[in-house]
């Protein structure tokens, strides 16, 4: 009995042990789980930060007028070309073709124009006032059936110089959807060339938030492909009207930045910009999680330590980001907790 008795004193201590060890490291938990903050001065900023991506201001999507055969190419993607340098030609031996024959029938009218006004104007020199007008309509209509040939002539001049695609902007071709001679194209199909000097960012804001930017106005831009980079850009032009196809009222945003050249930074490159709306330089502020609210008064908890803090009463200014200007009731360096 006394053997059993003594192992029940053993395991009374055993769980008073574990039990002291449990309670010991709950209350060191709880201690350390309580957040604090070292209140210090410095300037309280005001910010909005929007999403965007790279956009071209001189961009161009050529196409022929009608479809035909390609004969000639004379770029590939990703060559620089130069304003007015071609692109590529349609086959225009049959439109060469049919301007030859109106170029024929354009000197045929002419013989007959000239040969009617010699015959009219012989007779009209004897005959009575009816052939003489029936002679001036005759002259009337060779004219017309003159001037008509002209204009088929012009017409295929023109379709002749259709055939031809130059670039109307110094670029870089960006895409060809035939790029091979030889090819039946499409007037749908696209010869695309974008200037990488006239990259800018296009941010979208919404109606609650274009009301803050203006022109001139300077954001600093991180691009998702270089994000240890920072890049000052400069609002240009801000969307009078909403921008089409977005499920609220969306305005774009244009801003330049440097460097814009294609050899860094390319199309569709998305990234964040922050613009800094408003600044209060020297002010006390902490963060609004250690602010509490009673019927309209702000405390915090301040203190040394934790066993020490205490609840004191704060005035609060403006608000910026998660961060609350102090006014009244603490000075740099104090110590808050966060709120129970």
């Amino acid at each position: 009995m006394k053997l059993i008795k003594k192992r029940w004193y053993i395991v009374v201590i055993i769980l008073l042990i574990i039990g002291g060890v449990y309670y010991w490291q709950s209350t060191s938990n709880t201690t350390q789980e309580i957040a604090s903050h070292t209140v210090s001065q410095g300037t309280l900023t005001e910010t909005l930060s929007l999403a965007g991506s790279i956009q071209a201001e001189e961009q161009v999507q050529l196409h022929f007028q009608t479809g035909g055969r390609l004969s000639w190419v004379g770029v590939k993607e990703g060559d620089t070309v130069k304003q007015y340098d071609g692109i590529a030609s349609l086959d225009v031996r049959e439109l060469q073709k049919t301007l030859t024959k109106y170029l024929n029938t354009y000197s045929k009218e002419r013989r007959d124009f000239e040969q009617s006004t010699d015959d009219n104007d012989e007779l009209a020199i004897a005959l009575s006032g009816t052939i003489r007008q029936r002679a001036q309509r005759v002259l009337e209509n060779s004219q017309f059936d003159l001037e008509n040939s002209v204009i088929d002539v012009e017409l295929q001049s023109i379709a002749k110089e259709y055939s031809l695609l130059y670039s109307p902007i110094n670029g870089i071709v960006t895409r060809i959807d035939t790029p091979q001679a030889g090819m039946n194209v499409l007037a749908t199909n696209v010869f695309e060339v974008t200037n990488p000097d006239s990259l800018y960012m296009s941010i979208a804001a919404d109606q609650t938030e274009v009301i803050d930017l203006m022109e001139g106005q300077k954001g600093v831009i991180i691009f998702d492909s270089y994000l240890d980079k920072e890049v000052t850009g400069v609002i240009t032009s801000i969307g009078f009207t909403p921008v089409s196809g977005e499920s609220g009222t969306v305005y774009e945003v244009k801003m330049t930045f440097t460097p814009n050249t294609g050899s860094t930074y390319r199309l569709g490159m998305t990234g964040d910009v922050e613009f800094v709306l408003s600044e209060l330089p020297n002010v006390i502020s902490i963060p609004d999680v250690y602010i509490s609210e009673e019927d309209g008064t702000y405390y915090v908890w301040k203190g040394e330590t934790v066993d020490s803090k205490k609840k004191v009463k704060i005035t609060i200014g403006k608000e910026y980001d998660g961060n609350v200007q102090v006014t009244d009731g603490l000075q740099e360096g104090d110590i808050v907790y966060e709120v129970e």
